[in-house]
C-alpha cells in the first residue's frame, strides 16, 4: 500500500471545495479531472463525479495538468478534507452524498487510487466474468443514448457503437427502420425510490409502455430497497409490485452492480432490436401491420455548462457561477438554438 502525496503535514484538514472539471485529453478513458483540496492541490483523472454506483479507478497526475482555464462540471463545498495515513477521508457540506473516501493503493505492482463511497464499499460484487460475445450474433449493436444521461454506459466491452440523442422516454434505446423499438430505463436505488414516492416513476412507466418493448434497470440488488432508512421499505416494496401490476409490459430487473447492469442493457437491447427485424418482415409477409414504432428524434447537439452559462449571462439572464443549470435555463437556450 503506497501513501497520498506528501502535503507537509501527517494530518491535514482543509476547509475549501472540491473541484471536477472536464479531463481536456480527448484520448483519455477518464473523462474528467479532480482536484483535491490537500496542499498544493491533489490532482487526479477519474471517470466520474461522485463515487455513487461503485468505486471509481483513478489515476493521479502532476499538478501542472489541471488546466489554466478548467470546465468546471461541478464545485463541491467541502467541510473537511483530511488526510488519514494511506487514505484522504472527504465531506462534503450537503445532506446527502457527502461523504467518500480516496484509499491510496497498489494494484499489480502499480501505484493505484480508488476513489469510494459508504455505499460503493458495502456493494456486492459479484465474482463473475463477463461475457464478450456478440448479442443476438449483431456484428454492431448501435444504441442511442439519451442526451440528458449524466454517467452513461459506454458498453465498453462489447461490440456496441453509441450515439447521442434526446429521446422522449428511457436512457438508451434501439432504433430499427428509424423508429425506437426498444427502450431501457437505467435506475440506482436512491433514484428509484425517489422517483416512486414522488410519482415521476409513474410517468416515465407509461411513457415506456407506449413502446413495443421496454424495462427498468436498477443497479443493485432487490434486498436493497429495504435499506434506504428514509422511507418505509414496504411502501416502497408496495409501490414497485403496483407498477409491475399496471405496466405488465415494462419490466423492473434488479442487477448486482452496474457493471452487470450495463450488461443486461445490452443484452436486452440486442434481442430487441433482432426482434423487431424480424416481426416487421412476418408482419409484411403475413399482410398485417407492424409493431406500432415511434420515430426517433432528430440528434441534439449538448452544450457545456460553461457554454450555457456565457449565453445565459449575454442574454441578460442572471445564473450562479457554479452548481447545476436550472432547467429554465435550459430550456431556453434550447428553445432559443431551435428557433435559429
Amino acid at each position: 500500500m503506497v501513501e497520498p502525496p506528501e502535503c507537509g503535514l501527517d494530518l491535514l484538514a482543509t476547509v475549501n471545495e472540491l473541484l471536477i472539471a472536464t479531463n481536456p485529453d480527448p484520448d483519455s478513458a477518464l473523462a474528467y479531472l479532480l482536484r483535491v483540496p490537500v496542499g498544493d492541490g491533489i490532482v487526479l483523472r477519474t471517470a466520474g463525479t461522485w463515487p455513487r454506483t461503485k468505486a471509481l479507478y483513478c489515476y493521479p497526475v502532476p499538478g501542472d495538468e489541471w488546466p489554466a482555464e478548467p470546465d468546471i462540471v461541478e464545485r463541491v463545498p467541502l467541510i473537511s478534507c483530511v488526510r488519514r495515513g494511506a487514505a484522504i477521508d472527504i465531506v462534503a457540506a450537503r445532506s446527502r452524498e457527502n461523504r467518500s473516501q480516496l484509499v491510496f493503493t497498489t494494484a499489480r505492482g502499480r501505484q493505484a487510487v480508488f476513489w469510494q463511497s459508504p455505499r460503493t464499499r458495502k456493494q456486492a460484487r459479484p465474482q463473475v466474468s463477463l461475457p464478450t460475445a456478440r448479442a443476438g450474433g449483431i456484428s454492431e449493436l448501435e444504441i442511442v443514448v439519451d442526451a440528458h444521461e449524466r454517467y452513461a454506459y459506454r458498453f465498453a466491452g462489447q461490440q456496441v457503437r453509441t450515439t447521442s440523442r434526446g429521446l422522449a422516454c428511457g436512457d438508451y434505446a434501439v432504433v430499427v427502420d428509424g423508429a425506437v423499438v426498444a427502450a431501457v430505463e437505467r435506475k440506482s436505488v436512491p433514484d428509484l425510490i425517489s422517483s416512486l414516492t414522488s410519482g415521476r416513476l409513474r410517468y416515465a412507466l407509461g411513457e415506456l409502455a407506449a413502446l413495443p418493448r421496454a424495462a427498468v434497470v436498477v443497479e443493485d440488488r432487490y434486498s436493497q430497497i429495504y435499506k434506504p432508512g428514509w422511507v418505509r421499505p414496504a411502501l416502497v416494496a408496495d409501490g414497485i409490485a403496483e407498477c409491475q401490476v399496471r405496466w405488465p409490459n415494462v419490466a423492473i430487473v434488479f442487477c448486482d452492480s452496474r457493471g452487470l447492469a450495463e450488461e443486461w442493457t445490452y443484452r436486452y437491447l440486442a434481442a430487441a432490436h433482432a426482434w423487431a427485424a424480424g416481426e416487421a418482415a412476418a408482419a409484411q409477409r403475413i399482410g398485417v401491420e407492424p409493431p406500432n414504432l415511434r420515430p426517433v428524434p432528430p440528434p441534439v447537439n449538448e452544450p457545456s455548462s460553461a457554454e450555457i452559462r456565457d449565453w445565459a449571462r449575454h442574454n441578460g439572464i442572471d445564473i450562479a457561477d457554479r452548481g447545476r443549470i436550472p432547467a429554465s435555463v435550459r430550456q431556453a437556450w434550447q428553445t432559443s438554438t431551435a428557433n435559429r
